[in-house]
């Protein structure tokens, strides 16, 4: 990721404005074990308490990398129970990077997110047949199929 991703300005302005890089060596014991780190490239997303919100293992592109890390924000926020944070970060991650691996999680995760901020069930069937129409293969469709029984 250093030949290709990382110098890309994109990934490192949206990390630089997001996010608080920390870089460790792989052989930084310590580090690894307390992250149950076993391949690299690991990237985690940790919370405003060092806890860890979303972890990707091997090589992401530069069009992978910056859902990822949104990814993580918005989880960060889910489970802070800051529910609007969480929304906005996963709309933001879906207006600009609806292509991406991270977008079906991304769409389970904010239906959760409404559903919890409003009380409201609705927005998980909505996710279920979001899923379902766009990402019908997605382990994200599958974990959000008992909601299609929402009226």
């Amino acid at each position: 990721m250093d030949a290709v991703t990382y110098p890309d300005e994109k990934v490192s302005g949206y990390i630089n404005a997001n996010l608080i890089p920390l870089r460790l060596q792989f052989d930084d014991k310590t580090h690894a074990e307390n992250y149950k780190i076993k391949w690299t490239p690991t990237i985690i997303v940790l919370d405003t308490d060092g806890q860890e919100s979303h972890r990707s293992v091997g090589f992401l592109a530069t069009d992978e990398l910056i859902p990822a890390l949104q990814l993580g924000i918005g989880k960060a926020h889910f489970e802070a129970g800051r529910f609007d944070r969480a929304i906005s970060a996963f709309d933001k991650l879906l207006e600009d990077h609806s292509g991406s691996e991270a977008a079906p999680e991304a769409i389970f995760y904010r239906g959760v997110a409404t559903y919890k901020h409003t009380n409201n069930p609705k927005p998980l069937r909505e996710v279920y047949d979001k899923l379902n129409a766009e990402y019908p293969d997605s382990e994200w469709t599958k974990k959000a199929h008992p909601y299609r029984l929402i009226d």
